[in-house]
């Protein structure tokens, strides 16, 4: 184990371990102190490059001065006043932003709520109360939040389910295509057809009557599960899928939405239109802040179905309003185009190191996966873990995906003298880990 801690971060670690629950997962020994764009500085003064952006939340870098400017001043009219149960005008500026924005034709309609999870909860329970169905389908590889009902769709890591059930409501899971590692493909089938073919053969002949789901709940990119990018078959044939049983098709854009990817959804990529999408980490470039939105026919629940006290606070509104109106000014082309630097630096550096099996990704949301040999293609997690603690102790900061992926999520905003140090240093960290 790496120990990089200075003596105020030492303290600071002494002090949570008898404080602060023991269910969060922290990676190594980083203490914020501050941060500023791409850069952040722990609490001893030791400079770090950020490629892990608050698990992809702060969009716009740290501290971006425009959104501190639209916090404060929001913070010097009023904190808080429950959406729930009155009006106020950045709640409703946001809402007519991101109607404007959604990946969906038509007028829609935003429920606000305080993080990813609750998003999905909202359009998990939106699903229910507008087909009247019990069942949905979702992936293995899938996170979609730690909270009951999103847990039941939560596929990624047995400790998040564990001692937890049972959990509601009732969910079938299926694999997630996997162009890199293939599972179900036969010969001239790629696995995104293969997926499709599984549900029709297998789950809706021997687990479940497709007229019975509400609603397929998917990531367009797999975060947690990999940073897995599906084959462009997939999308449109889920689509077709769920328009012949009248099925929801449920887009978790809580990690790939926002600009991430060079477009404000990722599943603009695929030229499909999800009915319901549930959005957070980088909306508000981190302030706590989640969104579900749907066609406005779909959304019609009655006053009271359901509701969030701090859900859509007017001072994440307003961080919001400042993050959106940045990433359209040049943050998303700054995503593509730092994006394809970074993506092509990294397709590089694995011609020099073979336990890098695939680099993969779409705009600043970037995976590279560690693997033992190129012949096995078997998972190397310890040495992924590795990598991410070497890249740690030479400044950068980055975090892993899956069993043995390594993920890059930059601010929308980063440069390109930051990407060529990031690429330096993560190559510095890969000779150092395959040496120990």
């Amino acid at each position: 184990m790496f120990d990089y801690r200075g003596p105020l971060a030492q303290s600071y670690i002494e002090r949570d371990a008898t404080v602060v629950s023991p269910s969060y997962t922290r990676g190594y020994p980083f203490v914020m102190g501050r941060g500023s764009g791409t850069e952040v500085w722990d609490v001893d003064g030791n400079r770090y490059l950020d490629f892990s952006s608050g698990v992809a939340v702060t969009s716009t870098g740290h501290c971006h001065p425009e959104v501190v400017a639209a916090i404060v001043s929001q913070a010097e009219r009023f904190l808080h006043m429950s959406g729930t149960d009155y009006y106020y005008p950045n709640q409703i500026e946001l809402a007519e932003e991101l109607s404007g924005i959604a990946p969906m034709q038509g007028p829609t309609r935003t429920f606000f709520a305080n993080s990813g999870a609750e998003a999905v909860e909202a359009a998990i329970k939106l699903a229910l109360f507008s087909t009247r169905r019990p069942y949905f389908i979702a992936f293995y590889g899938g996170f979609h939040g730690r909270t009951l009902g999103a847990l039941a769709f939560t596929a990624s890591k047995i400790v998040q389910r564990r001692a937890f059930t049972p959990v509601a409501p009732p969910v079938i899971h299926i694999p997630y295509p996997d162009p890199y590692r293939p599972s179900l493909a036969r010969e001239g089938e790629d696995e995104g057809e293969a997926v499709i073919r599984f549900l029709r053969e297998v789950v809706f002949t021997r687990k479940v009557c497709p007229e019975e789901v509400a609603g397929i709940l998917v990531e367009p990119i797999q975060g947690e599960g990999g940073y897995i990018v599906p084959p462009p078959s997939f999308f449109p044939a889920l689509r077709h899928l769920c328009d012949e049983y009248g099925i929801l098709l449920i887009a978790d854009e809580v990690q790939s939405g926002m600009g991430r990817t060079g477009r404000w959804f990722a599943i603009e990529h695929e030229s499909v239109e999800p009915d319901i999408v549930a959005v957070a980490k980088g909306i508000a470039s981190g302030m706590p802040l989640g969104a579900t939105l749907a066609r406005s026919e779909l959304m019609s629940w009655p006053a009271g179905s359901h509701a969030s006290t701090f859900g859509g606070n007017p001072v994440s509104c307003a961080a919001a309003l400042a993050t959106l109106r940045l990433i359209r000014e040049g943050m998303m082309q700054n995503a593509c185009t730092m994006g394809q630097t970074l993506l092509g630096g990294l397709s590089d550096m694995a011609d020099h190191h073979p336990c890098i099996g695939d680099v993969r990704g779409r705009g600043l949301m970037i995976g590279v996966e560690i693997i033992t040999d190129r012949d096995s293609l078997s998972r190397a997690p310890e040495l992924r873990n590795r990598i991410v603690m070497e890249a740690f102790a030479q400044g950068l900061l980055l975090l892993g995906a899956g069993p043995n992926t390594v993920r890059f999520v930059p601010p929308l905003n980063v440069t390109e003298a930051h990407i060529e140090e990031g690429l330096m240093l993560f190559e510095e960290a890969l000779t150092l880990a395959q040496a120990g």
